[in-house]
């Protein structure tokens, strides 16, 4: 294989395995401690990565070395990357099972030494699985869908204090909720401002009132100024 094929083979993969996984250049280049352009540079194929980087490539995206320097077809590509991501389905979803598992375990055995059903275990273990889709949602996925988790976390929250209150029927503790809401939604309109602003620097002043774009006016020198006038 002549050094340009592989520079294209290679390009090519990279590029397909961070589009697939709705990853940046800026964040593959911050998982390799490697900078955007270097990225950039290497899905061009107007460089290569070492070896130590290309089996790290490899790991990031759940596929082999060989992988990424051999072409593939359009099949093939979506046959051995496919894998990876059923299994963080897989494991979230057994994650999520499992919770379900316990809590109908608990209603059994509580069920059968109080002759009880004490169906208000499901509700407390709602705040539980939405902790581990927030989790799962900031390991695997980048913390798309944390906002929405988030939001349901505080919510159940709420709601265990108002079952557990039940005989009292105090459902103003649900008001407390909407300016913790607030406040959630907030930080998420943070974090993605933080996060355009990253990816597209040029739209951030931070100087208010001036304009990036327009060129800086030269500051007098004073004592050249006092020479003029003595002249």
């Amino acid at each position: 294989m002549e050094i340009n094929e592989l520079k294209s083979n290679v390009a090519q993969n990279i590029y397909y395995l961070r589009t697939v996984n709705q990853m940046t250049q800026s964040e593959l280049g911050e998982k390799l401690n490697y900078s955007d352009k270097a990225i950039s540079k290497w899905e061009r194929a107007e460089g290569l990565p070492d070896a130590y980087v290309l089996h790290k490539i490899a790991e990031i995206f759940g596929v082999s070395v060989d992988f990424l320097i051999n072409e593939h077809s359009e099949q093939e590509k979506k046959v051995n990357t496919k894998p990876a991501r059923n299994l963080k389905k897989l494991i979230a979803s057994i994650v999520l099972w499992g919770i379900i598992a316990v809590a109908i375990c608990l209603i059994v055995v509580l069920y059968l030494t109080t002759d009880k059903i004490w169906w208000q275990i499901f509700i407390y273990a709602l705040p539980i699985t939405f902790i581990v889709q927030i989790v799962l949602s900031c390991v695997w996925w980048r913390g798309k869908g944390s906002f929405f988790y988030a939001s349901l976390l505080n919510w159940s929250i709420f709601l265990i204090i108002y079952v557990a209150l039940l005989k009292f029927n105090f459902w103003e503790i649900f008001l407390i909720g909407i300016p913790v809401q607030i406040v959630l939604f907030l930080c998420y309109k943070i974090r993605i401002t933080i996060t355009v602003t990253q990816k597209n620097p040029k739209y951030f002043v931070w100087d208010m009132g001036t304009n990036p774009n327009e060129p800086k006016k030269k500051k007098s020198n004073k004592i050249e100024d006092d020479k003029e006038k003595n002249i």
